[in-house]
């Protein structure tokens, strides 16, 4: 829950004398997206904050900071297709990121749809999915969110220079360590409070 952005961006649009669907038509975004940034399962991306500050005629700033304190407790997922992998993977993952919500993944369909309902910072991606690619799933969770950190996991090297060139993050080879995962942590495009040593 991002509560702390949807108690500011609520407080900032009643003190404008703006209701919902009077934001929802300035942003150019339908009502039922203001209701999902109000009531914290969803956060604006960049541009959209950056538009928010314009049409509540307050600091950018305010809005930044707002976000940044709702990243506090960051979503974190795993995709992979390969319940095994899930099943050793996502406890290291809650280990080294004590103060994230993390959550799995074997269907790529399954990861936008929670992408789209909830703010992803990190995820991390195998790049041989069933049906589809976890390269294609990178462009999809970009979409969704430019700032979605994402590291792309695989046990074949040779797909590195491909996986570079969607916007990721990172690149581990399989199998999934707490050293491996904090070496990434450490090189974030798109840094963010995980609550482990040296966050």
């Amino acid at each position: 829950m991002n509560q702390f952005f949807s108690d500011t961006l609520r407080k900032l649009r009643t003190e404008k004398g703006l209701s919902q669907q009077a934001l929802s038509d300035r942003m150019f975004v339908t009502r039922s997206t203001v209701v999902r940034w109000e009531t914290g399962s969803r956060l604006p991306d960049a541009a959209m904050i950056s538009r928010l500050s314009e049409v509540l005629g307050v600091d950018v700033n305010v809005l930044l900071f707002a976000a940044a304190q709702s990243d506090l407790r960051p979503n974190v997922i795993l995709v992979d297709d390969r319940k095994l992998i899930l099943n050793g993977g996502l406890p290291i993952l809650k280990e080294v990121l004590p103060n994230a919500n993390v959550t799995g993944f074997t269907q790529a369909s399954e990861a936008v749809k929670y992408a789209e309902e909830n703010r992803v910072a990190l995820a991390f991606l195998d790049i041989e999915l069933r049906n589809t690619s976890g390269l294609e799933l990178c462009r999809e969770l970009l979409r969704v969110n430019l700032h979605t950190n994402v590291i792309y996991l695989t046990a074949y090297s040779e797909y590195a220079f491909d996986a570079w060139s969607t916007g990721a993050s990172g690149f581990m080879l399989k199998p999934i360590t707490p050293e491996g995962v904090r070496e990434q942590l450490n090189n974030l495009r798109y840094p963010f409070f995980w609550g482990g040593e040296g966050a």
